[in-house]
């Protein structure tokens, strides 16, 4: 039958099956009926030695196997464990590590989620496989799964995904679209049940991915509506095992689509690859090859503030006061209140040498909001810089008061307290820091000598021993 027709279509077994039928109900010879051919969809190709269905579910089950012999929980595994073999990432994968599309659909996140998709899988897996084909259903189940990581990237950019639920769904819209055309048929008794088994299925995924906050919706958006797409034209364009030219032009055009997707994508979120480039370049201690990935951040996105913040904070890596003041004041004009900006201007002043402009950006931020913890902290440093340790002290106090979970307040709490002799007290304080902020070599260098100042040498032996293992704020 010729593809793209309108009408329902009977095939020649369903016309055979049914004369079948009534010859059979009207009590008739059965000598004149015509045998009835094998159903088209048990009608298979030259057997391959195992199903592509299990090969699929092999594949998940090895991936994850292997992560579980190299160490990572089977239940929680982290966010960089993830990444390292190949989630799917935004900020990555638009960065130039596309393979991340196809890695992430054989990757899952903890026992139970690789359970129930495998679980999925090897139901719908079998059904679609038998009803195209198996080369067929491996283009549908591929390409529905990365479409649905391409749809993911672009709801979710920041966000991690992973998981064969895209390429799932991807085969419950192809079947749902398949049986609703009625192009594979199976009687109506079995297409309908089928039917409301997918129906059932899908809506069902979907609403609990709605309530549970963790689940990648997007993801499962993203495949079925591909493998309804494909479904559908595979229905239509080519329904027989022999139109497979028209079959794989129709999975061709799909890879199109998702490549110009991508593409697109990029252009839209260029700005936010090149800042995570600038802050990955930022940690690992490379702030001239980042100050070039945040100048192209800010230069596509001119007013996306987080960039600017990197950006002001890789000139200051590199000492360049005066243009990370430029970008921190150009924040403050997007922004005239963000207490972010004028704390760190504050602090870039101060590092500048430019004590007196420091203290004018800190009172004007607490004129704007006199609860700032941020304007007393910053306060706080000048008066300490300045010699000004009680004046110092009752500004880091106030921090405390206003946002207890500051991490490094009481450590500088308990500086000003020894430097004004109060011992005990500046004990109290470091041993706060370490209980908020944990163990640090500066906080315990500060404790051992306010141990060895009181002739508590015991006390100042045990912490100068973990001064060498922790790090320095």
């Amino acid at each position: 039958m010729a593809g793209f027709s309108f009408g329902k279509k009977i095939c020649p077994w369903c016309l055979q099956y049914e004369a079948a039928r009534k010859a059979e109900a009207a009590g008739g010879e059965h000598d004149g009926v015509q045998p009835v051919m094998p159903a088209p969809w048990l009608v298979r190709q030259r057997a391959l030695p195992i199903s592509l269905t299990q090969l699929f579910v092999g594949i998940n089950v090895a991936v994850f196997a292997a992560m579980g012999l190299a160490g990572i929980s089977l239940t929680e595994p982290t966010s960089q464990q993830l990444l390292h073999w190949g989630a799917n990432y935004g900020p990555l994968t638009l960065g130039g590590q596309w393979w991340r599309l196809l890695t992430s659909c054989f990757l899952h996140i903890g026992i139970i989620h690789i359970g129930f998709n495998m679980w999925c899988l090897w139901d719908l897996g079998a059904l679609a496989e038998m009803l195209y084909g198996p080369w067929t259903f491996a283009g549908i189940y591929l390409v529905s799964g990365v479409a649905g990581m391409v749809a993911s990237v672009g709801w979710r950019f920041g966000g991690i995904s992973a998981g064969a639920s895209g390429a799932i769904f991807g085969l419950a819209g192809a079947l749902a679209a398949s049986f609703y055309l009625g192009e594979f048929s199976l009687p109506r008794q079995a297409i309908m049940g089928q039917f409301r088994s997918l129906v059932v299925f899908v809506g069902y995924n979907l609403l609990f991915g709605a309530v549970a906050g963790h689940i990648d919706n997007a993801a499962h958006i993203g495949g079925l509506v591909m493998g309804g797409i494909l479904g559908a034209l595979v229905a239509r364009a080519a329904p027989g095992r022999e139109a497979w030219p028209r079959r794989l032009a129709i999975l061709g055009a799909a890879l199109c689509v998702i490549v110009a997707s991508v593409a697109a994508l990029e252009r839209s979120h260029s700005y936010l690859v090149h800042l995570q480039r600038g802050a990955a370049l930022l940690e690992e201690k490379k702030p001239a090859d980042a100050i070039r990935e945040l100048e192209t951040s800010v230069q596509v996105r001119p007013t996306y503030l987080p960039a600017r913040f990197e950006l002001a904070r890789a000139y200051s890596e590199q000492q360049q006061w005066s243009a990370a003041e430029a970008q921190l004041k150009r924040v403050l004009e997007l922004d005239p209140r963000n207490e972010d900006a004028y704390a760190g201007l504050a602090w870039v002043l101060q590092k500048s040498g430019d004590a007196a402009q420091a203290r004018a950006t800190l009172l004007k931020l607490l004129r704007i909001d006199a609860q700032s913890p941020a304007g007393h902290f910053g306060l706080g440093n000048l008066e300490f810089d300045a010699g000004d340790y009680r004046r110092a002290l009752q500004e880091f106090t106030a921090t405390a008061q206003l946002a207890p979970q500051t991490e490094g307040v009481n450590y500088n709490i308990g500086l000003c307290q020894a430097k004004l002799g109060d011992l005990n007290a500046a004990i109290d304080s470091y041993r706060r820091e370490i209980s908020i902020s944990g163990e640090d070599s500066d906080t315990e260098s500060a404790l051992a000598e306010a141990y060895r100042a009181k002739g508590m040498t015991k006390e100042a032996e045990a912490a100068e021993q973990k001064v060498s293992k922790k790090p320095s704020h």
